[in-house]
């Protein structure tokens, strides 16, 4: 049984049709891995045992009656927590929040229990997903899983951490400014931003209501494919027969290439250079759009930010972190006509951004330009924090101002990730494209199809 815990949803899924896999004991399995785990209070805010194993129970009978509700009937996951949860805390990694007690489940949570899926329980994040670092020391800061010392990345820090560290086979996150993406690549695993408006926030703790999304966190982009059509309600994306052969994709060079690190270089190197080497035609592309876009990020994000929770923050300052309080309150400056300024030029941006990209099958760059910064030293070196704070999100961020769908990816280099970007709504063909790009970092992918090692980009 331990080798479940190995597992993706997708073959979980498979195993409980085949017979092979009961859901009781699969969910026992981990739960058993979760309560027994060194770092299980850094990783998960609550464990939902009873409710877990009353969903399991159910889709056990439906399995042996030939009843599932979709391929991942049986299947358990965690949930980051913002999402409200029935008669269980729901705090969103501040105190603010403490004690805070739904009494419903969010829309999301409650579709994905109606085909099936099992909940094992809540993970920490940074304090109302207001961080890409997944720094909180308010509650817990979840460890790497490559470097224990280093932060996880936010701010669904804990719904990847669940997944690296072998304790669910799947987390469900949220994604306003790259908090699915980064916290993935940082864990080694694939992240699913969906386009705004997509999946129902209804029911989550918000942070800016404009560019909130939800997505997974999984172990393959099969998996990825399988949660989003639970959590969307749409038929699974078909990813047979996927290819890179003939497709165009655009390498941003503004923002996105600038000042990377030695890391993240070396590996968005080599996976443009096997993307190639399998068929892809790849292009580099400036975009001034995206610097002046990248330039609206604090009036839009702050202003609404602050304009959600001022009151809250306001009542008790004193309960939340300061990197975190300065960064709300920074929105107290900004302006009505400066907000809505902001907005209406966005929106311009994004078509010229849309036509600019029309002819490709998707944008391609990298995750993060850093690695995973020392917990220690954020919290002791101030300039150290706001400069990593700022990169972790800086590639991130462009597909949320653009209302695009991207996907993160899991390269051969520890904590570095490629991302797809499409247009927003696209996320069929995002999802197909991203299957036909994972096997190129298989370890067995090189010694295969490669004769020497990549040096340039393309």
């Amino acid at each position: 049984m331990l080798e479940w815990l190995k597992m993706g949803v997708a073959d979980l899924g498979r195993g409980i049709e085949a017979g092979a896999i009961d859901p009781v004991a699969l969910t026992e399995t981990y739960l058993t891995a979760i309560e027994g785990h060194t770092l299980r209070d850094r990783i998960y805010s609550a464990i939902t045992r009873e409710r877990a194993l009353a969903e399991a129970t159910a889709a056990s009978e439906r399995a042996r009656l030939g009843l599932r509700l979709s391929p991942l009937d049986g299947v358990p996951i965690s949930w980051k927590d913002l999402f409200d949860s029935a008669g269980v805390v729901t705090e969103a990694g501040s105190a603010l929040l403490k004690g805070r007690v739904p009494q419903e489940d969010a829309e999301v949570l409650a579709n994905a229990t109606a085909m099936g899926l099992i909940c094992l329980g809540k993970t920490h994040m940074s304090e109302l997903a207001f961080s890409g670092l997944g720094l909180n020391p308010i509650t817990a800061t979840p460890p790497c899983v490559n470097d224990q010392d280093a932060v996880p990345g936010g701010s669904s820090s804990g719904a990847a951490t669940s997944v690296a560290f072998d304790l669910a086979p799947a987390g469900i996150g949220s994604d306003t400014g790259g908090s699915v993406r980064i916290p993935a690549a940082w864990n080694d695993l694939v992240g699913l931003k969906t386009t705004p408006g997509r999946i129902s926030c209804k029911g989550v703790v918000p942070l800016c209501r404009s560019f909130d999304t939800i997505g997974p966190i999984t172990r393959t982009v099969e998996d990825a494919a399988l949660l989003f059509a639970m959590l969307d309600g749409s038929a699974p994306v078909d990813l047979r027969g996927v290819s890179l052969n003939g497709k165009r994709f655009a390498v941003l060079e503004t923002i996105a290439l600038e000042n990377l690190r030695k890391a993240p270089l070396a590996a968005f190197e080599r996976a443009t250079h096997r993307m190639s080497v399998a068929g892809a035609t790849l292009e580099f592309i400036q975009a001034p759009e995206i610097a002046e876009a990248m330039s609206l990020t604090a009036p839009l994000y702050t202003a609404e930010a602050y304009g959600e929770w001022k009151d809250t923050i306001e009542a008790a300052p004193d309960k939340m972190f300061d990197q975190i309080l300065e960064r709300f309150r920074a929105g107290a400056t900004i302006t009505g006509p400066d907000y809505v300024a902001a907005w209406q030029r966005l929106h311009e941006l994004r078509e010229i951004w849309e036509a600019r990209i029309a002819s490709y099958d998707a944008v391609v760059l990298p995750t993060a330009p850093i690695l995973p910064p020392n917990v220690e030293r954020l919290m002791t070196d101030q300039e150290y924090y706001i400069t990593e704070n700022l990169l972790a999100l800086r590639n991130t961020r462009i597909g949320n101002l653009m209302g695009s769908a991207g996907i993160t990816l899991p390269t051969d280099v520890p904590s570095c990730g490629v991302m797809l970007l499409v247009k927003g709504g696209d996320e069929a063909r995002l999802l197909r494209l991203a299957a036909a790009v994972e096997p190129l970092f298989h370890a067995d992918y090189a010694s295969r199809h490669l004769t020497k090692p990549a040096t340039s980009g393309a």
